[in-house]
């Protein structure tokens, strides 16, 4: 049996895999003495993704990997085959998630002060249980309180490459003028 080459590999391990992966993961798939260098291989996904520029899939980098997905403006359509409805999460949880994402690390006490709400445990389970979240360690502080920060599954589900791809906060704007009121 011939090995097949090296494009038809990749492609279908990115097929077949169902999420991101890396070079190291890619590289991984051969035996020592064939193992193809980094380079190869970002040179046969850029080949890739130039045969999907008309197509409607692509290949995304994410997370440190990469990965075929659907193209945005095909995804309506392609939802369809899914019974199920996307899970809709409150406020709360993305407001929470939002502050552990831009301020990681961060402990559940810091979130609560810059909320202004207690943070159920059952939120914060949510969070580790879809694995977007994680301990990380524990502050160095009475209690011991445990960190948080997102993890590579929140990337990869966000389509993110990495934290730097989060959306610019907005600068805060200069406080209103304080218009004094005469009594009547």
């Amino acid at each position: 049996m011939t090995t097949p080459p090296l494009k038809h590999i990749v492609e279908a391990a990115l097929f077949a895999s169902g999420g991101a992966l890396t070079l190291a993961q890619i590289r991984a798939l051969f035996a020592d003495d064939e193992r193809p260098q980094p380079d190869e291989i970002r040179a046969v996904i850029a080949e890739l993704a130039a045969d999907y520029q008309t197509r409607s899939i692509e290949i995304a980098e994410i997370a440190g990997g990469f990965r075929i997905q659907v193209r945005t403006e095909i995804a309506p359509w392609i939802a369809r085959l899914w019974d199920e409805r996307a899970p809709r999460y409150s406020r709360a949880l993305l407001e929470t998630l939002a502050l552990i994402a831009y301020r990681q690390p961060i402990t559940r006490g810091e979130i609560e002060d810059m909320r202004g709400v207690t943070v159920s445990t059952s939120m914060m389970q949510t969070l580790i249980e879809r694995e977007w979240v994680r301990v990380i360690g524990h502050r160095d502080t009475p209690g011991h309180p445990a960190l948080y920060a997102t993890t590579r599954t929140f990337l990869e589900y966000f389509g993110l490459r990495s934290l730097n791809d989060l959306p610019k906060l907005a600068e805060p704007s200069a406080p209103l003028p304080l218009t004094l009121i005469p009594p009547l």
